[in-house]
């Protein structure tokens, strides 16, 4: 969803080799009116091999010069950061390991979930300068389901549905247009896809019906709320987002 890189699989840490003596002895034997204990008794258990780094240095030292990207709360990068943070700091920054720390960083739970939102890229002044592209979009929003569903068992199914009606919605596109960008390869989330674009169709439908019946009531939003059984807010946003639909059919 930024630069792309690849990242190289991390070795596997080989165990550590067991010293001659930690072989634990089937039985005593007796010296000097002594029992010897087996050497691996004696032995302090063996260390486990540390576990494999789920950062990278340099992040840490991006999040002294940029807190507002790299910081406790991530924003989705610009495209071209890369090269930007080249500029920016120069030698301080070696390519290969900029490369690397970006992949990890872009490839992290907490960036992707911002990318879900639909948040803007920003550049390395923290300042909004485009939108995310739809896709980029739907397909964190399938990443991050699918590893919080790996995580608690939960089915999140109904609950990604709803956060890609959103994304749809937000997206200003027509249905055929939205569809034709996001659509993969994955059988299962496409059918998830269709079952999403079938839903904001539905959707849209009681919008357009509400705002009608509005327009035809010569009623106050506050009015017509009321008559409808409607919270006065939740009425508003629904007529407001059937005329934007509206609009953006006319347009």
């Amino acid at each position: 969803m930024t630069d792309s890189v690849t990242v190289p699989p991390a070795p596997e840490a080989s165990p550590a080799p067991v010293p001659q003596g930690a072989q634990p002895a089937a039985r005593g034997r007796r010296r000097g009116g002594r029992r010897q204990a087996a050497g691996a008794a004696a032995a302090p258990e063996q260390a486990k091999p540390a576990a494999p780094r789920r950062t990278h240095p340099l992040l840490e030292q991006l999040a002294q010069w940029h807190p507002h990207l790299f910081g406790a709360t991530l924003l989705p990068l610009k495209r071209g950061i890369f090269q930007d943070l080249l500029a920016a700091h120069g030698e301080a920054i070696d390519k290969d390991a900029l490369k690397l720390a970006l992949s990890i960083h872009t490839r992290s739970t907490r960036y992707l979930t911002a990318v879900a939102a639909g948040q803007q890229r920003h550049d390395l002044q923290g300042q909004p300068v485009e939108a995310m592209a739809p896709e980029h979009v739907h397909h964190a929003l399938l990443e991050v389901f699918r590893r919080r569903q790996q995580r608690g068992g939960e089915d999140l199914t109904a609950k990604l549905r709803g956060r890609i009606v959103q994304a749809f919605e937000a997206s200003g596109l027509t249905r055929e247009d939205y569809d034709e960008r996001v659509r993969g390869r994955d059988e299962q989330a496409n059918a998830l896809l269709d079952e999403a674009l079938q839903e904001a169709a539905a959707r849209a439908a009681k919008d357009e019906a509400l705002l009608r019946a509005f327009e035809a009531s010569g009623q106050s939003p506050e009015a017509f709320a009321d008559m409808y059984g409607l919270p006065a807010r939740q009425a508003g946003q629904t007529l407001e987002r059937a005329r934007q639909r509206r609009a953006a059919a006319g347009s």
